[in-house]
């Protein structure tokens, strides 16, 4: 299938993207759409895996696609020592509702403790 064009350019997409995972590593909890939490989810688990990896190539991976340098510490630090047994599925999404203004499905991403 490979990804979803969530209705922007392709720009603007990566930009959402990189600046929703970032968001989503840094406070362990974020709400968007529910097609936009999938795509998170699909990056998220892939920069997690990097940060279990823990050399020097998956750390310069991780700093070319996420916006804060702090994030990438804390995925190489805490995150990767935190799921260090398990073999993926970092993330869970919740649906949460519809959104007022336009009806949209909601859903809040966040990583399993």
């Amino acid at each position: 299938m490979g990804y979803r064009k969530l209705g922007v350019r392709g720009d603007h997409r990566r930009s959402l993207l990189r600046n929703s995972v970032t968001s989503l590593l840094a406070h362990e909890k974020i709400t968007t759409t529910e097609t936009r939490a999938k795509e998170i989810k699909r990056l998220a688990d892939r920069l997690i895996t990097l940060g279990k990896k823990g050399d020097l190539h998956s750390r310069r991976q991780a700093l070319a696609y996420l916006t804060d340098e702090a994030v990438v510490r804390k995925v190489f630090d805490e995150l990767a020592a935190r799921y260090d047994d398990r073999p993926g599925g970092y993330t869970r999404i919740i649906k949460s509702g519809f959104r007022r203004g336009d009806g949209a499905p909601m859903a809040i991403i966040e990583l399993v403790k």
